[in-house]
């Protein structure tokens, strides 16, 4: 027998009343009373009335976006080219944040599913692979993001692996031979940062190079303030280097600005090379090269995988894992090699 209101109330020892502000999103609910109660949600696998009164209007042409947060620009790039494309088919982008934690993120599920959204797209990042695995959800859903995901959903993630190791060797053709690593690490399982520097690596042994684990700045915050601080540790450490791998442009470009500050010169005496083709990365001093992670193809696999998921209407779609091309967008920070003079 389907859950009701009130064995969400009593699971969640609140009233009744409480429940309808939680689910209508009133702000009179305080935020430890709105997390029990969604959780009972959860547990009981309440559905909210509208279900019925939606599946009778048919769909709602809205789709949710789950983002770590609002103020990184790789992600307010990736929800404007997705509400672009939906547009077009006179659809509309909702933009949820899962604040880059397990819990966040299972909560924005659970909102997804109340708001009765057409399907999610979620960037996860604080969920495992096995809080994935267990996963408990009507609605159509593709994974976005670098950890390597169960094949029950569909997944669309970038090549982090060979973009780094094009990234790398670039710098190595060009005659850099101590390539730090800003915002990587050589710690398993760390996602993104793992997987660049992986690619870091490879590239070295490819060029029959030492790659110096000192040269691994560590992850962390991917903000300007956080670039410039390694270039700044590896300075005030002596560990020499004459050039620069950053896990992401805006890593990259706070890398530049320490460099700036130190009086290095690029690419003269330091080559940089980010990686995600921000559209503000021409806009750098100088313009920056990076690895570009095949953005359009991505978002446009995403809806493609999205879209079946609803067109099924609950029926069984084998999940697929697409991942995106990757090439190289080479500007001002990395010296050009003979054959790009000819």
């Amino acid at each position: 027998m389907p859950s009701t209101m009130s064995d969400v109330a009593r699971a969640a020892g609140v009233s009744v009343m409480t429940v309808s502000n939680v689910l209508a999103g009133r702000k009179r609910v305080s935020e430890e009373t709105r997390r029990r109660v969604l959780r009972a949600v959860d547990d009981l696998d309440y559905e909210v009335n509208l279900t019925a009164r939606h599946l009778r209007a048919g769909r709602t042409d809205t789709i949710a976006l789950v983002v770590p947060g609002f103020d990184h620009p790789y992600f307010g790039e990736l929800a404007t080219r997705l509400a672009d494309r939906l547009a077009g088919s006179g659809r509309h982008l909702v933009v949820e944040r899962g604040g880059a934690s397990r819990e966040g993120e299972l909560e924005a599920l659970s909102l997804a599913r109340l708001h009765l959204y057409d399907g999610v797209l979620l960037s996860v990042v604080g969920m495992t692979a096995q809080d994935v695995d267990q996963l408990r959800t009507t609605v159509p859903l593709v994974m976005l993001g670098e950890l390597d995901m169960p094949r029950r959903f569909d997944h669309v993630h970038m090549d982090n692996v060979l973009g780094a190791r094009l990234a790398t060797a670039r710098l190595l053709a060009s005659g850099s031979r101590r390539v730090a690593v800003v915002g990587g690490t050589l710690e398993a399982g760390r996602g993104m940062p793992t997987a660049r520097t992986v690619g870091w690596e490879q590239a070295h042994r490819d060029a029959g190079l030492p790659a110096d684990p000192a040269l691994v700045t560590g992850p962390g915050a991917t903000d300007l303030a956080t670039g410039a601080a390694a270039v700044r540790r590896l300075l005030a450490a002596g560990t020499p280097f004459d050039g620069v791998f950053a896990v992401t442009d805006t890593l990259a470009a706070g890398a530049l600005a320490g460099l700036a500050e130190a009086g290095l010169r690029v690419p003269q005496d330091v080559q940089v090379i980010g990686f995600d083709n921000l559209a503000t990365s021409e806009f750098t001093v100088p313009p920056l090269s990076t690895v570009d992670p095949g953005h359009d193809v991505m978002v446009d696999e995403a809806l493609r995988l999205l879209d079946r998921l609803i067109e099924a209407d609950g029926g069984h779609a084998e999940p697929e894992h697409v991942t995106g091309p990757v090439s190289l967008a080479l500007r001002a920070t990395t010296r050009p090699l003979p054959e790009d003079r000819a």
